[in-house]
């Protein structure tokens, strides 16, 4: 297995550069992400990129014959006596958001590159294909213990932020350190995060979430529903051919960056930072079985939530081309 205390450090299967990530702008030019706007619960084709008046607040004025009465400011109109109406700034360009995980359990691999190597490459397709369709780039970059959002901006500029942000997040992951921010933070879940997409992404967004999906509970599901009424969620699951399947008829000795996949190999799941190696037996049928079942049983309930709020679901292994699967 790679371990990211074995491995070089500047290599690539471990942890992106920055100049890995920029490199992505010219075959992410090529990529078309309009088969993801469709929206399965809903019909009519393709979400469009005008979308006529938009969400944005101008500025209020007096009312004139024709304006939409729904469109009263009743607060105004209270105060001057006038009646007024809202007037609304067209947007033309879509807010795009992209939730990048980078918690420890993401700084793995048997084959490929590390998750997290995965996921940032993914984000940085994404963010490169949105900005060559004007669309306006931000995300959301988390941790065990840090949570950072980035509002969407227009230009190349954006998307430099964006990735920047993600290299410097996984640096301070992979060295061990704090935010300095957070010298004393404790451990974020996955329903927390996604409490804070909700806060960031606004109506009328399309929000890729990239991930390997772990701490998935009953609320996370509450919180995407929530987040698919208003705006377009792609689901993007990241995982190590080994989290699917173990190998058979062995024993194996798995070395775990902190202890994280010790514990989830030996079947407790939990992270600890006490335990280095641990050695699996695949010749336990019982101890196989559930450990498959575990992993099989977060893919069906990712599967499930996308069938049934009509959220856009992608598997990426971390053998897998990004730029193919995006295709």
């Amino acid at each position: 297995m790679l371990s990211a205390k074995q491995a070089n450090p500047g290599s690539e299967l471990v942890a992106a550069s920055l100049k890995t990530l920029i490199d992505l702008a010219r075959p992410a030019a090529g990529l078309d992400l309009k088969h993801l706007s469709i929206r399965a619960g809903q019909s009519g084709g393709y979400v469009s990129r005008f979308k006529g008046r938009g969400m944005e607040f101008e500025e209020a004025r007096v009312y004139q014959a024709g304006d939409d009465i729904r469109n009263i400011d009743w607060r105004v109109t209270a105060r001057t006596g006038d009646p007024h109406t809202k007037l609304f700034r067209e947007e033309r360009e879509r807010p795009v958001f992209v939730s990048v995980d980078n918690r420890l359990a993401m700084h793995f691999a048997t084959r490929g590159v590390f998750k997290s190597v995965l996921a940032a490459k993914l984000a940085g397709l994404l963010a490169w294909a949105a900005q060559h369709h004007g669309d306006r780039i931000g995300g959301q970059i988390f941790t065990d213990t840090v949570c950072r959002e980035l509002k969407p901006q227009n230009g190349r500029h954006a998307v430099l932020r964006f990735l920047n942000a993600i290299v410097s997040e996984v640096a301070s992951t992979t060295d061990g350190q704090k935010s300095v921010a957070h010298p004393t933070a404790a451990t974020i879940t996955l329903e927390q995060v996604l409490a804070r997409l909700m806060q960031h992404a606004r109506p009328g967004s399309r929000v890729y979430i990239v991930s390997d999906f772990r701490g998935i509970n009953d609320q996370v599901e509450t919180y995407l529903a929530k987040l698919s009424r208003h705006c377009e969620v792609v689901l993007i699951f990241v995982y190590d051919p080994l989290e699917s399947h173990l190998p058979e008829k062995g024993r194996y000795r798995f070395i775990a960056m902190d202890g994280v996949y010790a514990t989830s190999l030996s079947g407790t799941g939990a992270a600890t930072d006490d335990v280095r190696d641990v050695v699996v037996d695949t010749g336990d049928r019982q101890r196989l079985l559930k450990y498959q079942q575990h992993f099989s049983d977060r893919l069906h309930q990712l599967e499930r939530i996308a069938k049934k709020f009509g959220l856009a679901f992608i598997q990426c292994s971390t053998t897998d081309d990004p730029i193919q699967r995006l295709r």
